[in-house]
């Protein structure tokens, strides 16, 4: 079976994809005009008492881009292959989390099915991790790094579309694919994976 970046090229038109052209989110809030008392409804309450109502500080907002963060909550680092594959690497750098990335998920349609590892085995970089099935295309899933899966995301098997909706989300109910130790091979291979910025820039180049 083919790669995920193979399969793109497959199915993707040839006008720019949607998540291409979609600008970075912005925050739609806007100011409401602001309108005197004395020239407000209830100014003709004149029996009524107004009391003074201070409105509750905002709490402060993150706005999010195309992709999330490249480093998540939980201080792990994140980076992507150019088979738009990423990773997450905890903080001592002995193990990870495995998904596909936003672009993909996007580009590949609505997901129907996807292939979990079986738990133990042995993989390096390259190797086929998995495998995703979705409306237009069928395509492996690469580990982007050696390492030894300890986990797959089960809930994929009954919630295969949980991908589309939160693929780069590692945290229970998110669509990651595998949970994964690492040794030094992996922690080798994951030093030459591209961070946000430079898969950015790359898949904005796979659109030109």
């Amino acid at each position: 079976m083919a790669s995920i970046a193979r399969c793109l090229r497959a199915v993707r038109p040839s006008t720019v994809s949607r998540l291409a052209q979609t600008p970075r989110m912005r925050s739609n809030w806007q100011a409401n005009s602001v309108r005197a008392f004395s020239t407000s409804p209830i100014s003709k309450l004149s029996d009524v008492a107004i009391l003074q109502i201070q409105a509750p500080t905002p709490l402060p907002v993150h706005i999010v881009g195309e992709y999330h963060t490249a480093r998540n909550c939980c201080g792990d680092i994140r980076k992507y292959t150019k088979e738009h594959e990423w990773v997450d690497l905890n903080a001592d750098q002995t193990s990870g989390v495995i998904g596909i990335s936003e672009y993909a998920a996007e580009e590949l349609g609505d997901v129907v099915y996807v292939e979990l590892p079986e738990e133990g085995k042995e993989l390096v970089a390259g190797d086929t991790l998995g495998a995703v099935e979705s409306v237009k295309s069928a395509a492996d899933i690469n580990s982007p790094i050696a390492c030894t899966v300890t986990a797959a995301n089960i809930a994929l098997e009954d919630k295969p579309g949980t991908i589309n909706q939160v693929p780069e989300d590692d945290s229970h109910g998110g669509g990651w694919i595998a949970k994964v130790t690492i040794g030094e091979q992996g922690r080798k291979d994951f030093e030459s994976l591209m961070d946000l910025e430079e898969y950015k820039a790359f898949t904005g180049s796979q659109e030109h």
